[in-house]
């Protein structure tokens, strides 16, 4: 029989979470697959639907008032901490395996994004792409989704912020090349680890970390604003890694830098807790014990102002050897602001091109 502490490659979540919005759930009876109904390494299902909305307005005090979208629901990526797992069960999935084996892709999107920006009482503030699941996951290099709803942006002159962790979006460095210029785009590149190994546990199917530096100096080569976020930081697994992965940053380019805390909400603290037993065995209640140290003694953390950042002894040396390694690298780069007044509305059909 196979031990079932065995970390199974290639994804990140190791079971399927029980829905909250699910008074019932399919469970394996017998190790030995009697009652087997999932295989946790079945291909991806891309579910096609076309959308009624692609911008969602988000008012939250820890990010300001902006817009997100998202042309993906779920992601193959599969990094085990993140906080948009949650969000799957509202399109009735779970947090586990169903959120990166389950994709739902959004294949109007760009025309939506169009009928949007049409609108009169259309109000000019950034979109930030990806504000919950990765726009450049794997399926987007044949989908092309983004790059469109990419085209409709450099269209209409409107302010974007993206943030992904694939090499992918190098694809679209021509299209960033042009609203960089107009100080319409900043990027950021999701960097957790400065080690392939502890890459390969935490997001699987994510581009190398050496393929995100050659990410970083491709896009700052360009000119184009390139922020990193060294996140999510879990004591005990990557938190001594912030100076060399502000080294390596700022040797190709980057303009600045961001962190968060690690923080599992609702089903993700039943994934993740899964996970780091299988993963890391030796020290899981370590992890564990640390990171309810920075969140007042529970995974759970939603308190505004103290959530991406923690709290408590752990969370404040974490502070410290962020900014300490940021101001001895990063010191005197600049990241322009995203202008808002360019924005035009088509008189002449553009909208037909979408």
């Amino acid at each position: 029989m196979e031990d079932n502490n065995e970390l199974i490659k290639g994804r990140g979540a190791q079971m399927q979470a029980k829905s909250r919005f699910h008074a019932q759930e399919i469970v394996q009876e017998h190790m030995e697959g009697i009652d087997e109904i999932t295989d946790i390494n079945t291909p991806t299902q891309y579910l096609y639907e076309n959308a009624k909305q692609i911008v969602n307005k988000v008012d939250s005090p820890d990010i300001g008032l902006a817009y997100s979208m998202n042309p993906y629901q779920g992601c193959e990526h599969g990094c085990i901490y993140c906080y948009a797992r949650n969000s799957h069960e509202y399109w009735g999935y779970n947090a586990g395996i169903d959120f990166e084996k389950k994709i739902i892709v959004k294949r109007n999107a760009a025309s939506v994004l169009a009928k949007t920006f049409e609108k009169p009482n259309w109000e000019v503030l950034p979109i930030m792409f990806s504000g919950n699941t990765d726009c450049y996951q794997p399926i987007e290099r044949k989908l092309q989704i983004t790059r469109n709803m990419l085209q409709v942006i450099a269209t209409y002159k409107h302010p974007v912020g993206m943030i992904t962790k694939n090499h992918l979006i190098t694809r679209d460095i021509d299209i960033l090349k042009e609203l960089a210029a107009q100080q319409l785009v900043h990027v950021s590149i999701s960097i957790t680890s400065a080690r392939d190994e502890i890459r390969q546990k935490l997001e699987p199917r994510a581009s190398a970390i050496s393929q995100r530096l050659k990410t970083v100096e491709a896009l700052a080569k360009e000119n184009i604003p390139v922020n990193v976020m060294i996140a999510p930081i879990i004591p005990g697994i990557n938190h001594h890694e912030i100076p060399q992965i502000m080294k390596q940053i700022a040797d190709a380019g980057a303009s600045s830098a961001a962190y968060t805390i690690v923080r599992l909400n609702g089903s993700i603290g039943v994934v993740f807790e899964d996970w780091i037993r299988k993963a890391y065995p030796d020290r899981a209640d370590k992890v564990l014990n640390q990171i309810k140290e920075c969140h007042g003694g529970t995974l759970n953390d939603s308190r505004f102002s103290t959530r991406m950042r923690g709290q408590g002894n752990i969370a404040a040396s974490i502070h410290d050897l962020f900014y300490v390694s940021r101001k001895k690298y990063l010191s005197g780069r600049e990241y322009p602001p995203l202008r808002t007044d360019l924005f035009v509305r088509s008189n002449k059909g553009q909208l037909g091109l979408f």
